[in-house]
Order: structure tokens, then C-alpha cells, then sequence
């Protein structure tokens, strides 16, 4: 479903060194996207792209009868995910990439979530396919995605900035990061191909904090796979790329603490 390689050595050392700011930067998506997991009783839920494990905690802490999987493909992020979760005796963590995790009867969920981990997907309706073969029959599956960058302002500060790096041969921004899949329309068209059913988009606006403008232009710009696409043209310029995007968001934000719009979507489906 997704490249390993950009999940792993430098991109996911960076994503499990700021886990907490990811953690603060999605904060009112991933309240709605927990509301809505939580609002109805489950056995078994599975956490694709679980990263840091904030998700898997948080259903595993709400319903201690139920049981909880995350699977992520980052060695680095499950060694948060693992030491943050403490001892809970329902949840686990495992090394996995979803389209090749195979489940036991037993464990088949009637829950799968993902916070932001469905965008990765290199083919997206095979991913969802994959996602119902994984569910038992009326299975529910949520995720959340990002709106469209221009909606979202540290995105949009970094994106221009690195546009502006190298202005002949931009980043694809969105290809390499979360906001290429940001269009309800094609979210259900895409879940109506993969078989699903009783599809919504749930649209969520909010704010996004950091301590300084330097701190989400560190983590967009060296720690998601926008990394591999400004070290594909010049590895020499990523401090440079860097720097230009935490300047763009100190004039537009302020140096820090900075707080930026934010707006996603909750998308729920049936099986």
C-alpha cells in the first residue's frame, strides 16, 4: 500500500522524535475521528498507520474489553507507539504493512481506523479493497484525511516556500505528502468502487499549534516523504528548503508559539 523506504532511516526518525507535535497539529480531526470510533461498541479494532500509537492508546484505554491492533511500517514510530502505551493488556502493537497483514478469524476487526494513513496509499481503491476484505461482514471503517492545502496554513507556508527553492522543477507536493486526497467527491467515489456502503464525509475545521514557526517546517519538510522529493533534486538545499518555509510562517504566523488554520475530513463506511 504504501513505500516503506520513506517510512524508515531519516523520515521516520524524525515523525518518532516529533511525535508530540504531530499529536498537537491534528488535534481536532483526530478528536472527531476517536468520537466517531467510539460512538459504537467493538471487538476488535485495527489501526492502520497507527505511527505513534495516539489513536490505538485512546480506543484501547475506552473500551479495556475490547482489543486493539496497531500496525505501522515504521520501526522508529512503533518504539513510541510501544513505550507510551504503557501496559495495557488489550492493545499490541506489530511491524506490518496492512496490505500484507493477514488476519485469523479471531482477529478479523469490526473496527479499522486510520488517522491520516489511508493517503499513502499507492493505489487508493485497492487500498480500500483491501481495507473491506480485512473487515468482517458490517465491519466499520473510519479514516481522516486533510482538506486541500490552500485550508490548511503551515501546508500552504511550506509549500510555497519550497516551490520557491527550486522554481524549476517544483516538489510534488501533492503527491509526496497528505493533502493529495482531499476531495470528498473522489473520497466516495473511490469507497463505492472498493465496495463500500453508508459512506459520509465529515468535514472538520480547527487550529493547529506549534512552539515556533521552525518546528513545522522541520517536520513537513524533513520528516514526511516531501523529504525524498527535495533530496531527489538537491540533498545540499533540504536546510535551505528549511528555512525559507519556517520564514514564510513567521510572516505569516508570527515566530512562536504559532497557531495555524487546519480543516480534514472524517470519512466513515460500512462493509
Amino acid at each position: 500500500m504504501t513505500d516503506q523506504s520513506e517510512w524508515t532511516g531519516k523520515v521516520g526518525n524524525v515523525w518518532a522524535d516529533e511525535w508530540r507535535r504531530t499529536d498537537r497539529s491534528f488535534g481536532p480531526v483526530t478528536e472527531r475521528l476517536l468520537q466517531v470510533a467510539q460512538a459504537t461498541p467493538f471487538a476488535q479494532a485495527l489501526d492502520i498507520g497507527c505511527g505513534a500509537g495516539e489513536v490505538s492508546v485512546d480506543l484501547a484505554k475506552g473500551a479495556p474489553s475490547s482489543r486493539v491492533l496497531g500496525v505501522d511500517i515504521s520501526d522508529d514510530l512503533l518504539d513510541v507507539a510501544r513505550a507510551r502505551s504503557g501496559d495495557l493488556p488489550n492493545l499490541r502493537f506489530e511491524l506490518a504493512d496492512a496490505a500484507s497483514w493477514m488476519a485469523g478469524e479471531a482477529e478479523k476487526p469490526d473496527l479499522l481506523v486510520s488517522r491520516h494513513g489511508v493517503m499513502f496509499f499507492a493505489d487508493r481503491i485497492a487500498g480500500h479493497r483491501e481495507a473491506r476484505r480485512v473487515l468482517r461482514p458490517g465491519g466499520r471503517y473510519i479514516f481522516s484525511t486533510w482538506d486541500k492545502i490552500a485550508e490548511n496554513g503551515f501546508a500552504d507556508c511550506v509549500a510555497q516556500a519550497v516551490a520557491e527553492v527550486f522554481p524549476e522543477d517544483p516538489p510534488d507536493f501533492l503527491a509526496r505528502t497528505p493533502y493529495g486526497y482531499h476531495d470528498p467527491a473522489g473520497i466516495l467515489s473511490d469507497l463505492r468502487a472498493a465496495g463500500f456502503a453508508d459512506i459520509a464525509v465529515d468535514t472538520i475545521a480547527g487550529e493547529s499549534r506549534a512552539a515556533s514557526a521552525r518546528e513545522p517546517a522541520v517536520a513537513f519538510c524533513q520528516g514526511t516523504p516531501l523529504r525524498t522529493e527535495i533530496e531527489a533534486r538537491d540533498p545540499s538545499r533540504l536546510e535551505e528548503a528549511t528555512a525559507q518555509a519556517q520564514a514564510r510562517i513567521a510572516a505569516r504566523y508570527g515566530s512562536g508559539p504559532v497557531t495555524a488554520p487546519i480543516r480534514g475530513h472524517v470519512v466513515t463506511a460500512l462493509r
